[in-house]
């Protein structure tokens, strides 16, 4: 089973995490079949962790992870952070397959979609 995990960096302010829970909500509907589970985690200041959210993955038949970081940019926690929380997880779960998507900031449709939300 294939699982995504949405990762983002958390906030002190409950309604920015709330926003990422409801994307995370319209991620699962619009994957269909692609995934079989799709959940968020947080990277600090908000929970669950990145390691609780691939365990809760896994936990549920997950044999295969794709971690997406919802990062505009490669700073230190795409770049460095998010990569060591991962290969530490890849030891607690041998037999798993953990793969680092690209970072949301690398998606072609984002140029598009920025000057939709300025023509507003």
């Amino acid at each position: 089973m294939r699982a995504l995990l949405v990762v983002a960096h958390g906030s002190r302010r409950s309604v920015s995490n709330d926003e990422v829970r409801q994307l995370t909500n319209e991620l699962r509907v619009a994957a269909g079949q692609e995934f079989a589970k799709v959940e968020c985690a947080f990277l600090e200041l908000a929970e669950p962790s990145i390691p609780d959210g691939i365990s809760c993955c896994v936990s549920e038949g997950a044999t295969e992870v794709v971690i997406l970081p919802y990062f505009l940019s490669a700073g230190r926690h795409v770049a460095k952070d998010i990569p060591e929380i991962v290969a530490s997880a890849r030891d607690e779960h041998p037999g798993v397959t953990l793969r680092i998507a690209p970072y949301l900031g690398q998606a072609k449709a984002l140029v598009a979609s920025m000057l939709e939300l300025s023509a507003k």
